[in-house]
């Protein structure tokens, strides 16, 4: 008995995440091969992975996702590990770290609303460019294909940098600090040491890093929503949008869990890709 005790104590938060997720998943891929509407569940085979390919809604979906996405993951890991650099060595800095972590703090609903009234229902950005003498008219932010692209990667890099930020801090902190010591000893500066020494430390890291911010903005559905609504043109309809449009607008469950099964496959494949060779660069 006192051997099972470990794993009872476990046994809860076990049992709870295997029911928000295993059981989800099977259920999507058995639900992917029907024809669903409501409570009418036809067999139909592979029909909807077959149809599937050959929709270019679903591949522009999936082409912004990548577009979106990963601008927006570049730009965050940029800007968090500047920050986590900065935020490392400078003690003025160090000291209003969790400054950098409140974006992070706040509900993704509302930070979407609040970029909406920003950029366009508010026209708090197009007033302050106007100031500033930049433009001389107000700008219609989600009315143009790159401009509301550019809204959903603000709002996602403004909330998101922290996460990344507080990763790479602690990657640094977590470096031996005799080989710093030793290079700078040796004559290198602070960015020579970090540029040379502790990046390519924290390559592991930074990859588990954007793998995890990765998968999260796969799921980037709520900016969608609340800020475009995939327009103009569904060419800012992310891939979770898109399922989403399927599932609860069209009512086509069948055909929105092979959506969701395609992207958990890309998803995966990408993650274990990534992983594999920054792992392996790190050996070498």
């Amino acid at each position: 008995m006192r051997a099972l005790f470990p794993y009872l104590l476990v046994a809860p938060a076990v049992t709870y995440l295997l029911s928000i997720t295993l059981y989800p998943g099977i259920y999507a891929i058995y639900q992917s091969f029907f024809l669903v509407r409501f409570n009418e569940w036809i067999p139909v085979g592979t029909d909807n992975y077959v149809e599937l390919f050959a929709d270019t809604e679903f591949w522009g979906a999936l082409l912004n996702t990548l577009i979106i996405g990963g601008i927006a993951l570049a730009v965050e890991c940029l800007l968090a590990l500047v920050l986590a650099y900065f935020a490392y060595r400078d003690p003025f800095i160090r000291g209003w770290r969790i400054v950098f972590l409140m974006p992070m703090l706040f509900m993704p609903s509302a930070v979407a609303f609040l970029w909406k009234l920003a950029f366009n229902d508010g026209r708090v950005i197009s007033d302050l460019l106007m100031r500033l003498g930049l433009i001389s008219q107000n700008i219609d932010f989600l009315g143009s294909v790159p401009l509301a692209r550019l809204t959903l990667i603000v709002a996602d890099v403004w909330q998101w940098t922290p996460f990344l930020f507080i990763i790479f801090v602690a990657a640094l902190q977590g470096q031996d600090q005799e080989i710093e010591e030793a290079a700078r000893l040796d004559g290198a500066r602070w960015p020579q040491i970090f540029w040379n020494i502790s990046l390519p430390m924290m390559r592991p890291v930074i990859a588990v890093a954007v793998i995890l911010r990765g998968i999260d903005i796969t799921t980037m559905f709520t900016n969608v929503y609340i800020m475009t609504n995939g327009t103009p043109g569904g060419t800012t309809e992310t891939i979770s949008y898109f399922i989403y449009r399927q599932g609860f607008r069209t009512f086509n469950f069948g055909y929105a869990s092979a959506a969701a099964v395609i992207m958990l496959i890309i998803t995966v494949v990408s993650a274990q890709l990534i992983v594999k060779r920054a792992f392996r660069s790190g050996r070498a």
